[in-house]
């Protein structure tokens, strides 16, 4: 199996159309449609279903995109490497970041750097502690951001300056507005919305007990995504402060866990990590902010 002919199938699977695919490749239809009934053959399985004006993956074809996707990710990530190693001055990083307003400061570190090397081109994934890890362990990645402590067995890290606070999204007009901070009690009954990585890891050391007091209504990786249920009246969400615009036309206000609690953020890397030189450089700028 070559990536050129993975890279062949992932167009026809975005494009849904054999014809409109080859013109995105440049390659004539019949030869794009041998190399897919050539895939389909070594693979043993049908990749695509045909319908009159346009195609569909298989459960074959959706699980052969997920993989195809992250090999062609490594491809490319490795010939960027290889190509970069005598470059000292430009080259491409990859990011996966979690949620959380302390990105700002890696933000403005790489706005420094690309003043000095204006050749540096990053690239961001987004998401929870889950996904960006899994990313960074297949070597998809060269450093994730992560809203929580790091198994200190596998990464390096760089802890950022300030930590996260905890506290509640909620509407203007919801009685608990008023409050100056929310405890657990507050909170027993309420429709809430939350991550999966905040319900099932950080509120359990802060509710303890009376945890099981607590509904979750929904859970969102993105907390964007949440206060717009929270606006409609579904719920309130507990996330991290910042997140969220709560300013004076917002219709919605931030309060305060109590007692209080604290996110504290870390940039990480792999264990024995082999950088190319522009991260490698990168990294000691993000070093110098951070210590």
């Amino acid at each position: 199996m070559e990536i050129r002919t993975l890279r062949y199938f992932l167009a026809v699977a975005r494009e849904e159309n054999m014809t409109r695919a080859s013109e995105v490749l440049h390659v004539s239809q019949p030869t794009l449609s041998k190399q897919i009934q050539a895939l389909e053959e070594e693979l043993g399985k049908k990749l695509f279903i045909r319908h009159s004006f346009r195609i569909e993956l298989t459960e074959e074809g959706i699980l052969l995109r997920k993989r195809a996707e992250d090999l062609v990710s490594m491809a490319d990530k490795i010939a960027g490497e290889f190509a970069a190693l005598g470059d000292i001055t430009g080259g491409d990083v990859y990011f996966g970041l979690a949620e959380t307003y302390q990105i700002r400061t890696l933000a403005r570190v790489i706005r420094r750097f690309k003043q000095v090397y204006p050749g540096l081109r990053y690239h961001i994934t987004s998401g929870d502690t889950e996904q960006v890890t899994e990313k960074l362990d297949r070597g998809l990645l060269d450093f994730a951001v992560l809203a929580q402590d790091p198994d200190t067995a596998k990464y390096h890290s760089l802890r950022f300056p300030e930590s996260d606070i905890w506290g509640l999204v909620l509407p203007t007009n919801h009685p608990l507005a008023s409050r100056e901070s929310i405890c657990a009690d507050d909170l027993a009954g309420l429709p809430l919305f939350c991550s999966e990585q905040g319900w099932t890891i950080d509120l359990p050391r802060w509710a303890g007990e009376k945890m099981d007091l607590l509904r979750l209504e929904g859970s969102f990786r993105l907390s964007y995504n949440a206060s717009l249920f929270v606006k409609e009246g579904l719920g309130t969400l507990l996330t991290l402060d910042k997140l969220i615009d709560t300013g004076p036309d917002s219709g919605l206000v931030f309060r305060p866990l109590s007692p209080r609690l604290e996110e504290r953020i870390y940039l990480v890397w792999k264990k024995y990590q082999v950088f190319t030189p522009i991260a490698a450089r990168l990294l000691e700028a993000l070093r110098e902010e951070f210590t």
